[in-house]
């Protein structure tokens, strides 16, 4: 079966390339939808990152496609339902990198509690002032976790070695796990009203879509901090701007950004016709890039080397078990019925 790589940097093609039980893969830089499709046209297989956005119209142009292989955990850049009319497997990355990102989430809460930036910026000038620089212990303070799967589960673990106390929203809570790790799930306005912290660790879906919003967001305690490492558009980032702005939260820190996909291609932003919305949204980014209580890293909480290996081994594994007719760690919707 020829497959297709896509979003391969030169170390991923590297290591690929070394594994013969794969054929001849064909490997691209860029994003599918952005690689022309005679290129392609007859694979069976895909493997995408999650910047190729796998819809119908792009999917329809891989007339020999059978499955698609995302080298990530979230799949809602790929189509599930034209995927499930056509009965093309889809399978992901279940768990790569629980530790991975929970860690960097810290290094995101820790940037902010020690203004690490500032005191950063402020050496580099040759000022080793005090002025501004004042922060605060975690140990005390209350962390809320949206979200607990495997990331944010790892991530409540870490907190308790910090001292924290924890509270969590999830839309099914496990009550055992809870009292195993010592923390306590209450409702969303509550964890937002009660939390110095509130880190965001949910799937993204259309119920969760702008799960932070104008409305909610005025009940987090005035000084909170909001961390994202989940999905960008979990966040309303017009509401998200509207709170730095008026000082009722004191930081962010964002490793995902809502419309991160055009964030990405500004550059060619001016040879491409794109709605007012999408056009308000890359602006209130550009404003929060600009704010010295605002750390943004660009969609890097899963990038160390240990994740990395595991990404393409669980990728590699997932496309030689379909290949072998029993595939693993499939996710979409049941099959279409006749």
């Amino acid at each position: 079966m020829k497959t297709a790589f896509f979003e391969i940097t030169p170390s991923e093609k590297e290591t690929l390339k070394a594994r013969k039980d794969l054929g001849e893969p064909l490997f691209f830089s860029e994003e599918m939808h952005k690689v022309s499709p005679v290129k392609f046209r007859d694979a069976e297989i895909v493997s995408v990152f999650v910047y190729s956005q796998l819809t119908a119209e792009v999917l329809k142009k891989c007339p020999r496609l059978k499955f698609v292989s995302t080298r990530s955990t979230g799949y809602d850049h790929v189509d599930l339902e034209y995927c499930r009319k056509k009965k093309i497997v889809v399978s992901n990355v279940p768990h790569y990198g629980e530790n991975t990102v929970a860690e960097h989430t810290f290094a995101l809460i820790l940037g902010l509690s020690r203004r690490t930036r500032q005191a950063y910026i402020k050496a580099l000038r040759s000022d080793y002032s005090l002025d501004g620089l004042q922060g605060f212990d975690l140990q005390g303070k209350t962390l809320g976790v949206i979200g607990t799967g495997r990331i944010g589960l790892r991530v409540v673990r870490i907190a308790g070695g910090f001292g924290m106390n924890v509270l969590a929203y999830d839309a099914f809570p496990n009550s055992l796990i809870a009292e195993t790790l010592n923390f306590k799930y209450v409702p969303l306005e509550r964890l937002l009203s009660d939390s110095d912290i509130v880190t965001l660790h949910a799937p993204y879906t259309p119920q969760t879509h702008h799960l932070i919003h104008r409305e909610n967001i005025g009940l987090m305690k005035k000084g909170a901090i909001l961390i994202n490492t989940a999905r960008g558009a979990l966040v309303d980032t017009e509401a998200l701007t509207l709170a730095l702005d008026k000082g009722w939260l004191s930081g962010a820190g964002l490793d995902v950004l809502e419309g991160e996909d055009l964030v990405k291609e500004e550059r060619q932003i001016l040879s491409h016709q794109y709605s007012n919305e999408k056009l308000r949204t890359l602006l209130q980014t550009h404003i929060l890039r600009n704010r010295d209580n605002v750390i943004i890293t660009p969609h890097v909480a899963f990038n160390s080397r240990e994740s990395f290996m595991r990404i393409l081994q669980t990728t590699m594994t997932n496309i030689l078990a379909f290949r072998a007719g029993r595939p693993e760690n499939t996710v979409g919707l049941p099959p279409a019925k006749r």
